[in-house]
């Protein structure tokens, strides 16, 4: 089995400020700032949530394709990707331009700013979905990149029969209302944390009930908190994953995604994909950098079973090409609890 990953591939470029930005901005000289700081560190990173997204999928043995661009100093991440199982056939090089750029810098109390590039990421969207789907593709995930990808491939996927997962994300901005409702209407999985949901009801004018009339689950991750999971209006609660330590949260939503992706495709229960989203989720916040965690599929089953005793033990399941063991069906045909 295959699925569709959508969105940006970048480099994250991150600094760490040894001192508080606001001893350095005087606030009656705000409109004339003009300020440069001194870094201690700097480190690149491989990122972007389609990058992200396929790297987390790929470790737990699901098939993700890449649908989206790449710049010319994209061919060592790429071939980190490829590496490891993810497919990148239908990735589009732009040989005269860089991959999305983004240049954080943190200070001592965790604030950051921030400057992103697109880059390459300005053609995405360019080539058509029909030119890369094959009869082992069952799923497709949309998640922040440009704005002709995020406009175009929703309805691709609707005109194909291919349930897609809605994930816009930092994307969110971006769209006007009207296209945010094209995109969400129809949708398998819209998801989003607490902010991007309050902030999809305001653009939409939305409540939840007017969204489970268009999209078939809703899911609102809580971070430390765990998610929730909204299935034709019955909520299912899924507990967080404990942390072996807590180094940087960033990158753990891409994370959950590969896990609720897993779940999707081979069949879980709606209790058990939630909860292999949060292990999965757990692994991106105890590093820092978002692809920098690895473990096969028997050592994410070994966790699993340790965090979650409740729930039926994986195994074998969790390897390519197995069906889930404990839940007949897919949840991409039927709705499991």
């Amino acid at each position: 089995m295959s699925v569709i990953v959508t969105g940006s591939l970048a480099y994250d470029h991150i600094m760490r400020f040894p001192g508080f930005f606001k001893d350095h901005i005087l606030p009656d000289k705000i409109h004339m700032l003009n300020v440069s700081f001194l870094v201690s560190s700097l480190e690149k990173k491989r990122g972007g949530t389609g990058g992200n997204i396929a790297y987390n999928a790929a470790l737990l043995g699901v098939g993700p394709r890449l649908v989206l661009t790449a710049g010319h100093d994209g061919g060592p991440y790429l071939a980190e990707l490829a590496a490891l199982g993810v497919d990148t056939s239908a990735i589009t090089t732009i040989e005269d331009d860089v991959c999305a750029s983004a240049f954080i810098t943190t200070d001592n109390a965790d604030n950051q700013i921030t400057g992103f590039y697109p880059g390459a990421m300005n053609r995405s969207g360019e080539r058509p979905l029909r030119e890369v789907i094959t009869p082992d593709v069952e799923l497709a995930i949309i998640s922040a990149d440009s704005l002709a990808a995020m406009r175009r491939y929703p309805g691709e996927c609707r005109e194909l029969g291919l349930p897609y997962i809605y994930d816009l994300g930092m994307g969110l901005p971006v769209l006007s209302d009207e296209d945010l409702v094209a995109g969400l209407t129809g949708a398998h999985v819209l998801i989003g944390n607490n902010y991007e949901l309050s902030l999809i009801g305001q653009k939409t004018g939305f409540d939840r009930a007017a969204l489970r009339e268009r999209v078939k689950i809703i899911v609102t991750t809580l971070g430390e908190h765990g998610a929730e999971i909204d299935v034709d209006g019955e909520i299912v609660r899924i507990p967080a994953a404990p942390p072996r330590e807590v180094v940087d949260p960033t990158g753990a939503g891409d994370a959950f995604r590969g896990g609720l992706i897993l779940g999707l495709t081979r069949g879980f229960s709606i209790e058990m994909t939630g909860r292999l989203a949060a292990q999965a989720a757990t692994y991106a916040i105890e590093g820092l950098g978002t692809q920098v965690h690895r473990y096969t599929p028997a050592e994410f089953a070994e966790r699993f079973n340790r965090s979650f005793p409740d729930m039926p033990p994986l195994g074998v399941e969790l390897q390519p090409g197995v069906s889930s063991q404990s839940v007949a069906g897919s949840t991409l045909k039927g709705i499991n609890r």
